[in-house]
């Protein structure tokens, strides 16, 4: 995924290509917007904050994160209804 710190509001924008796109409103300082990447997600997937985590990209923009919930195909669903960027 691609994230965007310090944007003016959290939100995810959507897929290009295999790429995700994130904006959260936290800056990129001292893990904040790793945090906050994890907290928008859990939250748009509908899982607790607990289930996302930052594996690749801590330092980035680029992030790999793992989800980690049952059942897998679930998340597949809802990650695939997240919009197309135009």
């Amino acid at each position: 995924m691609q994230v965007q710190p310090h944007a003016a509001r959290d939100e995810v924008l959507g897929w290009e290509g295999e790429v995700l796109w994130l904006r959260v409103r936290a800056p990129a300082l001292e893990g904040k917007a790793n945090a906050a990447v994890e907290a928008l997600l859990a939250e748009a997937l509908g899982l607790p904050k607990r289930a996302v985590m930052v594996v690749r990209g801590h330092r980035s923009r680029g992030k790999t994160v793992e989800v980690t919930t049952d059942p897998e195909e679930a998340v597949r669903r809802r990650l695939a209804a997240f919009p197309t960027r135009g």
